[in-house]
């Protein structure tokens, strides 16, 4: 007995990290994973930038509609490749940092502005197919409606 856990029969970790859905006592990694002395421990990042009043936001893998920097960086990388080709890291260094200084803040503005959008969207429960037309309809707004369930279901989007 450890800690009020039988550890004597568990693996120490599962098979390539990938634990049971739902499993909190699957394997020791696990256990201490779902333990709160674990769970709750700030990482260096958010203790250095803390440190020097930084607030810091952990943002979904796999979501960059809600990270506006993403769409700023597509933005430049779209006018990047209108580049003339080349092997030189001189050029190469000169044309990224050519590019990332031609998005206008009015853009970023609009990008930050549309991830809120998202943000808000996905707060209200909405999934991303949802969220994506929602986003669009209200294009022009900060937030959506309290109604945008009754939209989505009229709009036989649900």
């Amino acid at each position: 007995m450890e800690h009020g856990f039988d550890v004597s029969k568990l693996k120490a970790q599962c098979r390539k990290f990938e634990c049971t859905a739902g499993e909190t006592n699957c394997c020791c990694r696990r256990i201490l994973y779902c333990q709160p002395d674990f769970a709750n421990v700030k990482s260096r990042l958010e203790i250095t930038c803390e440190a020097r009043q930084f607030r810091v936001i952990f943002l979904p893998k796999f979501h960059c509609e809600l990270n506006f920097i993403e769409q700023c960086w597509g933005y430049a990388k779209r006018v990047y490749r209108s580049y003339p080709l080349s092997s030189k890291d001189s050029d190469l260094e000169h044309n990224v940092i050519k590019a990332l200084d031609a998005v206008p803040l009015i853009s970023m503005r609009k990008f930050a502005i549309r991830s809120s959008r998202f943000i808000d969207a996905y707060h209200k429960g909405l999934n991303g197919r949802q969220a994506a037309w929602a986003a669009k309809k209200y294009h022009g707004h900060r937030v959506l409606p309290s109604l945008i369930l009754d939209e989505l279901d009229a709009a036989k989007v649900i």
